[in-house]
This record gives C-alpha cells, structure tokens and sequence, in this order.
C-alpha cells in the first residue's frame, strides 16, 4: 500500500514537470499571438516531441500543438505508433486532435484545462475513451489547471481589448473623414 502511495507522488511530480514544459510551449504561440496550447509527449523519462498552436503563423488548420508534437515524436521513435508515450497538454483536446492521439496508440493523455466549448476528450465528447475504438486513453485532468486557464483568460482578455481599440481607431478615422 505505501509503495503505491510513493508511486502515485512520482507520477504526481512527473505530471507537474512536463506540464510546466508543456505550458512554456503554450507561451511561445502566445508571443506569436497564437491562442496559447502547449504539449510535449514523454517516451521513458524523455521529451521527443513538442509543439505549440500555430495554425495562424503557418495558415493550416492542422498546426495543433498536439499534431505537431505527434509528428516530432513519431520521427524520433521511428513509427507512428506511440504506444509507450504520454501527452501532457495545456488545453483539452479538439476532434482532431483526440483523433490522432488513439489513432497513435498513445496510453496517456494529462491535461491542463478543460475546454467546455470545443473539447472532446470529456466536455462535449470523449473521443479518448470510446469503447467502440480499438484503442482507449487514460486521461489524467487538471494538472496545474490554474495556470493553464490563466494563460488563455489573459490571452482571450488581451485580444478583446486590442479588438475594442482597433474598432474605437476604426470610428475614429471614420468620424474625422466625415467632416
């Protein structure tokens, strides 16, 4: 019994850990004025493969940091399959994103926040958890879940104001034209 508690503190530590570098990666999307999410993937104690939302940066739809860090990881591993891998995410995952997490056999999702207007990894679906797919994710929730939220609060209140200013200029110019 006590080694299991001693287990649960390690596994406890590593979340936090790579949840830390996970929300570094979310504050590079949000230098780029990217809605900031972050991810790494884990093999064996290691980090191979990280990335950050970028869909605005590299006009792509599929710039998800989770199908970024997906790429990078299979490249070092060698295979699409990432069976022995965890995912540590700042933000819930999208449909594509839970997609390509069972379709990368991946064990082990940990996230971040949830994200009750899009997420489907248990807000509006569970694509993670299905049992009628052939492969289900343990989901671990609400790693430094404070954090997570804070980053994409400041960042959503931070793009209301530009939005706010940019429209009051708008009138402005507007109004001096006018006359």
């Amino acid at each position: 019994m006590q080694k299991t508690e001693m287990q649960k503190t390690e596994i406890e530590k590593k979340d936090d850990k790579y949840m830390r570098e996970a929300i570094r990666q979310a504050k590079k999307a949000m230098q780029l004025g990217e809605v900031p999410i972050g991810c790494v993937i884990v093999f064996e104690d290691r980090m191979i493969g990280r990335g950050y939302n970028r869909r605005n940066t590299d006009k792509s739809t599929l710039a998800h940091a989770e199908i970024t860090a997906i790429r990078k990881a299979s490249k070092v591993i060698g295979d699409w399959r990432l069976e022995e891998c965890t995912l540590y995410v700042t933000l819930e995952p999208c449909q594509m994103c839970a997609g390509a997490i069972v379709q990368a056999r991946i064990p082990r999702v940990v996230m971040g926040c949830m994200n009750p207007k899009a997420g489907c990894a248990g807000s509006i679906l569970n694509i993670l958890q299905m049992e009628e797919f052939n492969h289900q994710v343990d989901v671990t929730r609400g790693v430094r879940e404070e954090e997570c939220s804070r980053i994409l609060k400041s960042f959503f209140t931070g793009l209301r104001k530009q939005l706010k200013e940019k429209k009051v200029r708008e009138q402005l110019i507007t109004d001096t034209s006018k006359r």
